[in-house]
């Protein structure tokens, strides 16, 4: 069997959506024709690692699974630098205070996704780590 890519390119556009909040008008970005290959207007690669697998299951195991964009810091024009289908990468992402977009995983995604998983296994169950007896503890020596 040979292993499936571990690394696509992904076309998009980037289109801004003027919204009125109470009064104001706010710039929201979104993904607009994303597709595989590299013709589009903005291309990154979506890279899959090994140590994400258990993210990539949890994605797809959702009612929509989506891939994040990392799109530069938040409140300024968006400067799409990284792709993810992990939504614990993107967290951190946005822990770092960068903008995140999602949008929906295109079926043809999941399917390679899936591939990835079937050939590499699922990521290891990590159970609870038990401790040592009396780990944690302070000692008394006796004298």
């Amino acid at each position: 069997m040979i292993a499936p890519v571990s690394r696509k390119q992904l076309s998009f556009t980037l289109v801004p959506e003027h919204k009125r909040i109470k009064g104001f008008t706010a710039t929201q970005w979104r993904i607009h024709d994303l597709m595989p290959g590299d013709t589009g207007p903005q291309v990154l690669a979506l890279q899959l690692y090994l140590t994400e697998r258990a993210a990539y299951r949890f994605n797809l195991g959702s009612p929509t699974p989506r891939l994040f964009l990392r799109a530069g810091f938040s409140g300024q024009a968006p400067e799409p630098t990284a792709l993810t289908a992990s939504q614990e990468v993107a967290a951190s992402w946005m822990d770092g205070e960068q903008q995140v977009l999602d949008v929906a995983m295109p079926p043809a995604i999941q399917l390679w996704l899936e591939a990835y998983l079937a050939h590499h296994g699922e990521a290891p169950v990590e159970g609870r780590k038990k401790k040592r007896k009396g780990a944690g503890r302070a000692r008394e020596d006796q004298a």
